[in-house]
């Protein structure tokens, strides 16, 4: 743990050492043959100085990268423990928290406030290790499927030849992709320009298992309503404060936490009963789709509350890693596609962009749990068991060994048969016909015209005829008279 700065001179200033701990001559003048000539490879702190400059940068996450975060407390104010065993969760529990916010599409220096979903990605340092869930500020997503990430997110980014974002290019992928039409009729709504990251809800967006003490299993998602109040920017007071103060999310969060000011949200619950989900209405393991809350009312859970900024931004945010793969007793996953493919694409890229072993970093180690495994070396290698220690499964020497009834581990039915197919058992799937639902009976008439305005924008933006049309049908499909409006407005400005 480093010390703060603080305003007061030290009484003694300390000798610069190299990274070894040995002192150094200069912290101002390079080893030179004379005060002109060439510089002595071999002045050793020089290169150690500018080699460590040279790789003080990780690579930046593919989606995600501009983002902030902060600690602070989870409490658990509800006794759920009919449906869940995970301590985090049991009535009175407080646990350790970390949030991290961002954007989904922009890269390190992007502005906070493009249109944009954002991430909301929590981890719980729990008795039983960490818990990390990995949500947005939308209930849903743009699709269904992990094998399309990928090329969800190209369409997204630039162009490869000349390196700039292109609205034909993003409106192309969702005019051929409908289960997207839901989690674009957020982003194109005022959840797509929330004011600040305290002032927007956060979801775990995908399905989870929660399991008993007596082995029972529940399906159950995740909800954050932010007691700040839900608001948003005006799509000109974004595009005006994107040049004038780019960082604003990440300086409103910290400016907030220093002068007292907490953001919290409080936490509750949708609970499905594991038999109903065969049959429900909709897939319920499909992140295109909410649960409407009419069937499954929100149940209080507790309260999380932020209260700390990072020490070192760059070692407990930049480095901060979050993954839906790090599950506690009690938790387990779904059916849902999005979550499984999750499960590994996210530790695998923190292999690759924090190394092998990003784990072992303090702020993604387990803070009130023991860690105990048999994983060996690897490069950044700095935390090891004694070396009488085994290092393999089974052993006779009193190593750790695997615990079924302790891991509370959940299941699932299903046909057994290995297809590439969607689900297509539930009586009201379609593509967009919670879209409508949200546009219809969700927004108001000024959210309507704020969104309608914006989707004239985007389709005036869209240079390819073929595309075009497809965007007016994509539409038309979510609502009948927003097609109409859209194709009429948007001709017209042709």
């Amino acid at each position: 743990m480093t010390t703060p700065h603080t305003n007061t001179p030290p009484t003694t200033t300390p000798a610069t050492t190299t990274q070894s701990g040995a002192p150094v001559a200069s912290d101002e003048h390079s080893l030179t043959v004379g005060a002109d000539g060439a510089t002595a490879l071999h002045d050793r702190y020089l290169v150690e100085k500018l080699a460590q400059f040279n790789r003080e940068r990780i690579p930046e996450r593919v989606v995600h990268a501009k983002g902030g975060g902060a600690f602070g407390t989870f409490r658990a104010t509800a006794d759920v423990s009919a449906y869940t065993r995970a301590a985090v969760f049991q009535p009175g529990a407080e646990t350790e928290t970390l949030l991290r916010f961002s954007s989904v599409a922009g890269e390190q220096g992007s502005p906070d406030t493009w249109r944009d979903p954002r991430g909301f990605a929590l981890k719980f340092y729990t008795t039983e290790g960490n818990y990390d869930l990995v949500g947005n500020n939308t209930p849903v997503f743009f699709i269904r499927d992990g094998i399309k990430f990928p090329d969800f997110i190209h369409s997204q980014k630039r162009l490869p030849g000349s390196g700039l974002r292109d609205a034909d290019m993003q409106w192309d992928f969702w005019t051929l992709s409908p289960e997207s039409a839901h989690q674009v009729t957020w982003l194109m709504g005022d959840r797509g320009l929330p004011k600040s990251w305290r002032h927007m809800q956060g979801y775990g967006s995908h399905t989870y298992q929660w399991i008993n003490a007596e082995g029972e299993r529940f399906w159950v998602k995740y909800h954050f309503a932010s007691r700040q109040g839900v608001e948003r920017l005006d799509a000109a007071d974004a595009e005006r404060i994107a040049g004038s103060d780019a960082d604003m999310h990440r300086r409103d969060l910290h400016d907030a936490i220093e002068r007292g000011d907490f953001p919290t949200w409080d936490v509750s619950v949708q609970i499905m009963p594991y038999a109903e989900a065969k049959d429900y209405r909709f897939n319920p393991f499909d992140l295109t789709k909410v649960w409407p809350k009419a069937d499954y009312p929100r149940i209080p859970l507790g309260v999380l509350t932020l209260d700390k900024n990072p020490e070192n931004f760059f070692a407990q945010i930049e480095q901060a890693t979050f993954s839906p793969s790090n599950t506690v007793p009690g938790i387990d996953l779904s059916p849902d596609k999005m979550l499984m493919a999750r499960v590994f694409s996210y530790p695998d890229a923190h292999r690759y962009r924090v190394g092998t072993n990003h784990a072992d970093l303090p702020v993604n180690a387990p803070h009130a749990a023991p860690r105990n495994d048999y994983t060996r070396d690897g490069s950044a290698r700095y935390s090891f068991p004694p070396a009488s220690a085994p290092n393999y499964a089974p052993n006779s020497f009193g190593g750790p060994a695997a615990d079924p009834a302790a891991a509370g581990a959940g299941s699932w039915q299903n046909d057994g048969e290995l297809v590439r197919v969607a689900a297509t058992l539930h009586a009201e799937d379609d593509d967009f016909g919670q879209a409508g639902t949200l546009y219809r009976d969700v927004y108001d008439e000024g959210e309507k015209a704020r969104f309608t305005d914006t989707l004239v924008g985007q389709g005036e933006s869209i240079t390819i005829d073929e595309i075009r049309e497809r965007f007016f049908i994509y539409w038309t499909n979510v609502d009948a008279g927003l097609g109409a409006t859209l194709r009429a407005r948007v001709n017209a400005a042709s």
